[in-house]
């Protein structure tokens, strides 16, 4: 299927073009962006897009969950932190909760952050030319 959006191509580019890192970055981007308008959904009581972007938020979070390395010692430590903010999520979803939306989205913005510090650190120390 071709794309004609100039912005879809330069979306579409760059997640085919993003280093495993980017892309879960991209992802927390995303979980981000999807809250945020949760949040204003609530606000303007639009039940059905509160709804949708919630769920949209869950599963990045699913993906995270689904996708850890149970190979790496905080994992298990990761887990616990994606299965609270799911359940955050579900509070918000169902309860049209705010506070329980800013927590998970505080949450995400924690590893989001410290996602985005990983990678430029990595860069920093890297050759240049090299792929991590």
């Amino acid at each position: 299927m071709a794309i004609s959006n100039p912005y879809q191509k330069y979306q579409q580019t760059s997640v085919n073009t993003a280093t495993p890192a980017e892309l879960t970055l991209m992802l927390y981007n995303g979980c981000l962006k999807f809250m945020g308008q949760a949040k204003q959904a609530i606000e303007s009581s639009n039940i059905e897009k509160k709804n949708e972007y919630i769920q949209r938020s869950q599963m990045i979070i699913q993906e995270f969950m689904v996708t850890l390395n149970k190979d790496v010692a905080m994992s298990e430590d990761l887990m616990r932190l994606y299965d609270y903010i799911l359940r955050r999520l579900i509070d918000a979803n169902t309860k049209n909760d705010l506070e329980a939306l800013s927590e998970a989205e505080e949450m995400v913005m924690n590893l989001r952050n410290t996602w985005k510090e990983m990678i430029q650190s990595q860069k920093r120390t890297q050759p240049a030319g090299s792929a991590f």
